[in-house]
């Protein structure tokens, strides 16, 4: 049924068997995760199938291969399927599809007659196709091509040896613009620039000590927010306006309880990093700190005064230059082509019975805000999925949202426990910066997404994060984020 090798796939119009023409396959079907298989890859493989954009059901392929006679099957969701409204026939291995594939690119899949069926001149390369349907209580863990610890380690340790040569230096752009704070701004004035400029963080310089001391993000505002909401807090809006940031990174101390025998507050050390530092010191310096980035700073004299801030590094950037510097040499790297879901990348949903592994955090758009501010900081978290009554994805909750209500002092008309999550997004749609668009925030990928794929998506600027879905119901599935992928690359 199977040819047991390509150059003996039947040639039309007398075609040199070298030809390869790209060919598109098509499950119009839906399912969680479908791949394909056919004798144009000698049965040897499964090829990912990726949703068409905006018909989710709809899974697609672009295959290399000979003009010629060609089966293929499809693998969806662990078992063997095929396209009961395409050509097919019958062997001993089931049903399988058909095409008849001549020598012009735009002839695609014609009708072959029933006719030609398993008893035609083509040997069945039987062993190849048991291997590939090997498979253990319906898993892919037996159909994917396994990765051993071998090329686990492997591909580790190259990713690491990469990182280690290679310094932070080759992350600064040839121009770009990094905003410092001056650290006796008002809180208020910081959060209007931090949304004026459509970003997250800014360090923070302290003129009187001529050095950065610190960083302001997103989270310290939903700090103070929170802060505000207590009734038996000290800060009022009132004192907002004047308070400096000085005072409220002080009074945060106290807050958490750094404070020292004297009862004085601790400062928090700093966290930086210098342009001549390795990538590895630093992913590992962000990892460590639970941070996303961290300034670059450079002192051209020994005692570090006069110091300049050159730019902010990102595990983003970073991955950036993972991505770049394997692309024509992924081979190097097995773990690449392996799907998330059998490498545990991210915080994935519990399945029924599981009851050691960490919950993913999702909320209702009927939610309060107060909830979701109360669940970034309690779980840790720099996003909740939002979803409807099936778990389904309508959007995404993100720490950087909260710098929306610095607009038009939105955060002083409010009530947390009384405004949605809807209402909060819906206040924030117009304020997405060009730095972030809104079509960046609620990125999503599947189950069979590669880890290649997962990673060249994240490296794209403005996205942190992907919401892992079921293709066609878009059911929440998990979260993989920037540090799970550099917590697995570095074991």
């Amino acid at each position: 049924m199977f040819a047991t090798n390509m150059d003996s796939a039947r040639d039309v119009g007398g075609a040199p068997s070298t030809v390869l023409i790209p060919m598109r396959f098509v499950w119009p079907y839906g399912g969680r995760s479908v791949f394909l298989s056919g004798s144009f890859a000698r049965w040897s493989e499964l090829i990912p199938m990726t949703p068409v954009e905006g018909c989710p059901t709809v899974f697609q392929a672009i295959y290399s291969v000979m003009p010629g006679y060609h089966q293929y099957k499809f693998f969806v969701d662990g078992e063997w399927r095929h396209d009961e409204h395409q050509p097919y026939v019958s062997g001993e291995y089931g049903l399988v599809n058909t095409v008849l594939l001549a020598t012009d690119p735009n002839f695609f899949h014609p009708n072959v007659t029933p006719e030609i069926t398993s008893g035609s001149n083509m040997e069945e390369d039987t062993e190849a196709f048991r291997r590939l349907v090997r498979i253990t209580d319906g898993n892919l863990t037996d159909v994917v091509p396994r990765i051993t610890e071998g090329d686990l380690q492997g591909s580790r340790h190259r990713i690491s040896v990469f990182l280690s040569a290679h310094t932070t230096y080759e992350l600064l752009p040839e121009s770009g613009k990094v905003v410092a704070l001056d650290v006796d701004l008002p809180v208020k004035q910081a959060f209007h620039i931090l949304h004026e400029q459509g970003i997250p963080l800014a360090p923070l310089w302290d003129f009187s000590k001529g050095q950065f001391v610190g960083v302001l993000t997103a989270s310290d505002f939903i700090l103070i927010l929170r802060e505000l909401g207590n009734h038996g807090s000290n800060l009022t809006e009132e004192e907002l306006e004047t308070h400096t940031i000085a005072a409220w990174k002080e009074g945060k101390a106290y807050l958490n309880g750094q404070i020292d025998g004297h009862g004085r507050a601790l400062p928090r050390r700093f966290i930086h990093a210098g342009p001549y530092d390795n990538m590895k010191d630093v992913v590992l310096k962000l990892l460590q700190n639970e941070v996303a980035t961290v300034p670059i700073i450079h002192s051209s004299s020994e005692d570090g005064t006069f110091p300049q801030l050159l730019h902010l590094a990102s595990l983003s950037g970073i991955l950036k230059c993972i991505c770049r510097y394997f692309r024509h040499s992924s081979s190097s790297l097995p773990i690449l082509q392996a799907p998330i879901c059998e490498l545990h990348v991210g915080t994935w949903v519990p399945e029924i019975g599981e009851s050691n592994c960490r919950p993913l955090a999702m909320l209702r758009p009927s939610a309060s805000l107060s909830a979701a501010l109360n669940l970034l900081v309690q779980a840790q978290v720099s996003s909740i999925p939002i979803v409807d009554d099936n778990d389904s994805l309508l959007d995404i909750y993100c720490r950087s949202d909260i710098t929306a209500l610095a607009k038009d002092r939105a955060y002083a008309h409010i009530n947390l426990n009384e405004m949605t999550i809807h209402q909060a997004l819906q206040l924030g749609q117009d304020s997405y910066s060009p730095f972030e668009p809104r079509s960046q925030r609620c990125q999503m990928c599947l189950r069979s997404d590669s880890l290649h794929k997962v990673m060249e998506r994240l490296a794209n600027p403005g996205v942190r994060r992907l919401v892992i879905v079921e293709a066609g119901s878009k059911r929440v599935e998990g979260i993989v984020s920037l540090s799970d992928i550099f917590k697995f690359l570095l074991g």
